[in-house]
């Protein structure tokens, strides 16, 4: 399926608006926002991420020290624009070797971050338990915003879910230990009010997370949506 829109919920094929239904349809999930082919990092493709999408883009902005961006994904089509987007960065993780976050910003019910995160989805909301203090705590667009753990996600993760500008916000670790990163406060920067910093993001290899989700949850028929 790569270079082919897919379903943003479960990666299956997806069908383009056509004589009998004027929306993109997946087998499984019904209607859904079609996720693009994903775009590797560079900072014209980021670009082209940034002026399509209706929803945030999100970046750790400084970068922490070593990380480097390393891959975006959206959902939506030309006519609707984005409605999820996904950004991929990775450095040194906090207890040493390698960590890798993924930061997802989506409307309701595109699926995206869940498909990410390993749970089921398409929201993170009863994954959540906030009437508890928050988890984490990050200022996304200058504003304090909380976070709290994601619940039935895989052991090899740590996912942090919230709520910026009106729309869910996803934090997705590998390994789980690099979770520790939501503790120190990030800064997250919306790129679309970037303007000319966009073009110092430092650029690595694209990452396989964002290519394939094979720990994703089993498909859901239309009725559990």
């Amino acid at each position: 399926m790569r270079g082919e829109p897919s379903c943003p919920k479960c990666g299956g094929r997806v069908r383009a608006p056509g004589l009998f239904a004027d929306a993109w349809q997946c087998s499984v999930h019904g209607q859904v926002h079609p996720m693009q082919p994903v775009v590797p990092p560079s900072v014209e493709a980021l670009g082209v991420v940034v002026h399509r999408t209706q929803v945030p883009v999100w970046m750790p902005w400084p970068l922490p020290v070593g990380w480097l961006f390393t891959g975006a994904a959206s959902a939506g089509d030309d006519r609707s624009g984005g409605r999820a987007s996904a950004v991929a960065c990775s450095g040194p993780g906090p207890l040493g070797g390698m960590g890798e976050l993924l930061l997802v910003a989506e409307e309701l019910g595109v699926g995206l971050g869940a498909r990410y995160a390993g749970i089921e989805g398409p929201d993170p909301g009863h994954h959540l338990n906030v009437d508890s203090a928050p988890d984490a705590k990050v200022h996304a667009a200058g504003r304090p915003t909380p976070l709290w753990h994601v619940r039935n996600a895989p052991e090899d993760r740590a996912v942090f879910a919230g709520e910026a500008r009106g729309l869910w916000l996803w934090a997705i670790l590998w390994p789980e230990q690099s979770g520790l990163l939501m503790y120190d406060e990030l800064v997250l920067t919306d790129l679309r009010d970037a303007g000319g910093e966009v073009d110092l993001v430092p650029c690595g290899a694209l990452t396989p997370r964002l290519l394939t989700a094979p720990e994703a949850p089993p498909r859901q028929g239309k009725s559990e949506r």
